[in-house]
């Protein structure tokens, strides 16, 4: 009760319009989106059908067997996962996690949910957030996908690993007109392992805030492989849709 009462008052005093439709937001637990908007967005329940390796959606149930979407074959992660679609409000609280260092309750929320819906993702020894360069993390400020390697490190208890893996090129921000080719060409040879022995023989959970279309992550899996980690999954908290 005390904190419908706190929203009634704080959206009163000071409304917050929702980033997505301008409507107001009047539950703080939501972030900069309103209910409505976050009750259009698709977030995963385990029922859709994703790729058993990318985790791209395929399909919106689920099907008998494990499914491959055979694009990201060549990939250096086994699994990828994400909370669900980058699309609406989980898009729009994204966007805020770039300039703001902070993850709203609902984001949270959405993490311990996929902690334990897919413990099989989680079984990791390090956390790794993959890196910013050097030149835009002091543009930004902070690396936002710390943020969430932080969370996820609280709520299952691992270490979370800033240090071993480095940003070597300051690539260029994936627009969503480039082809996969494009992408992969961008981020080719731009991680390196600073820490080699503190990845050796450590399965590893690199974390992001969006997979686009896995190039990235798949360039940090093959440098960290390179130096002798065992398993490498990925955990974003969104998936982009790819036509």
């Amino acid at each position: 009760m005390f904190r419908s009462v706190q929203n009634s008052l704080l959206s009163l005093i000071y409304p917050q319009q929702c980033r997505v439709c301008s409507n107001s937001v009047d539950d703080l637990n939501d972030g900069v989106s309103c209910k409505e908007c976050w009750d259009n967005t698709r977030i995963f329940s385990g029922r859709e059908m994703l790729c058993n390796k990318c985790g791209a959606l395929l399909g919106e149930k689920a099907a008998d067997v494990a499914v491959r979407c055979l694009k990201c074959d060549d990939y250096h992660f086994e699994r990828a996962l994400a909370a669900g679609v980058y699309e609406n409000a989980l898009a729009a609280s994204i966007i805020e996690a770039k300039t703001s260092p902070h993850l709203d309750h609902r984001i949270r929320s959405l993490i311990r949910g996929v902690t334990e819906r897919e413990p099989g993702i989680f079984a990791a020894h390090l956390i790794i957030p993959v890196p910013l360069s050097k030149q835009r993390k002091i543009e930004r400020g902070f690396n936002q996908a710390e943020l969430i390697a932080i969370e996820i490190g609280r709520i299952i208890r691992k270490p979370v690993d800033t240090e071993s893996l480095s940003r070597q090129i300051n690539t260029r921000i994936h627009r969503a007109g480039m082809d996969q080719k494009a992408r992969e060409l961008t981020v080719k040879n731009a991680f390196t392992v600073l820490r080699p022995k503190l990845v050796a023989d450590k399965n590893i959970l690199l974390v992001d805030d969006v997979l686009t279309s896995g190039a990235t992550t798949s360039s940090c899996a093959r440098a960290l492989k390179k130096h002798g980690s065992g398993t490498v999954n990925v955990f974003t908290l969104a998936r982009a849709v790819l036509h």
